[in-house]
């Protein structure tokens, strides 16, 4: 499998857009930070026709939010991201051996081990990362999504 040849590119969200840290505000609120150039990189792959989703099994509705400021597609509270991925792929219409899923913590691995390219971040958990085929450079919420989505433009164009 080329790297090129991926069509859909779906993300969890905590510790993968964020670094897994979260603030609580007095009222109970909740905020974390992103990683602001993850959307220069969705948007460059995006360009390219590969779709992008979020997976995620927080109920928080930032996660909505920061998916509609990126336009991308987000599904959350989900209790089996194997079956949620699975579902995804049949609504996106690309087989799984063309989809790649970009994860980080051991509610990750049902969707890695079906996808195509199972992907985990630089501080993915030990055992997590037994699931993914190759591991990124950086941290969530410290740039992986924006340095898979750079890796994935450049096999676009560099890949024989």
């Amino acid at each position: 499998m080329y790297l090129k040849d991926i069509k859909f590119v779906v993300f969890d969200f905590d510790g993968v857009f964020t670094n897994n840290k979260v603030l609580i505000g007095e009222k109970g609120e909740e905020y974390v930070t992103c990683f602001r150039s993850d959307g220069i990189g969705i948007e460059r792959i995006k360009k390219l026709g590969i779709k992008v989703a979020i997976l995620s099994s927080e109920k928080n509705n930032l996660v909505l939010k920061r998916a509609q400021k990126l336009g991308i597609f987000c599904l959350n509270n989900i209790k089996d991201k194997g079956k949620a991925l699975k579902d995804l792929s049949l609504d996106f219409n690309v087989d799984l051996s063309k989809t790649m899923y970009v994860g980080n913590d051991i509610n990750d691995i049902p969707a890695f081990k079906i996808s195509g390219v199972s992907v985990g971040v630089a501080d993915c958990l030990e055992e997590a990362r037994k699931f993914v085929d190759f591991s990124l450079k950086n941290s969530g919420g410290e740039g992986a999504v924006r340095e898979i989505c750079d890796i994935l433009f450049e096999a676009h164009f560099n890949e024989a």
